[in-house]
């Protein structure tokens, strides 16, 4: 019988940061097509053709390691500790007591 396959949970970026490489890779087939309909000249289309393939090679690059270290932050991140005395349950003097005060540097005061 064979295993279950276990898909990995996906990480709440991975969609919007897919969706944006997949934009940008048509944009780079979208733009030399506008510049040859519009009359540019061949090797100008091919220079900008390469031009922003290079620059969305390297933002994906870029994107990708930040999620890398992004995600390797977020697992060494400590768990939140539990305050042992509770929200209102805390100990000492200071302006925090609540009620009114009297004296001090009030100008009423």
């Amino acid at each position: 019988m064979p295993s279950p396959r276990t898909t990995p949970e996906p990480r709440p970026g991975d969609d919007r940061s897919t969706d944006l490489i997949r934009w940008a890779a048509f944009s780079c087939f979208l733009v030399p097509v506008v510049l040859l309909w519009y009359g540019s000249s061949l090797a100008g289309t091919a220079g900008t053709a390469l031009g922003l393939a290079a620059v969305t090679a390297v933002c994906r690059v870029l994107l990708r390691r930040s999620e890398r270290c992004a995600a390797r932050l977020l697992d060494e991140e400590p768990a939140p500790r539990a305050h042992p005395r509770g929200r209102h349950q805390r100990t000492g003097t200071g302006s925090h007591r609540g009620g009114r005060h009297s004296g001090g540097n009030s100008p009423a005061g």
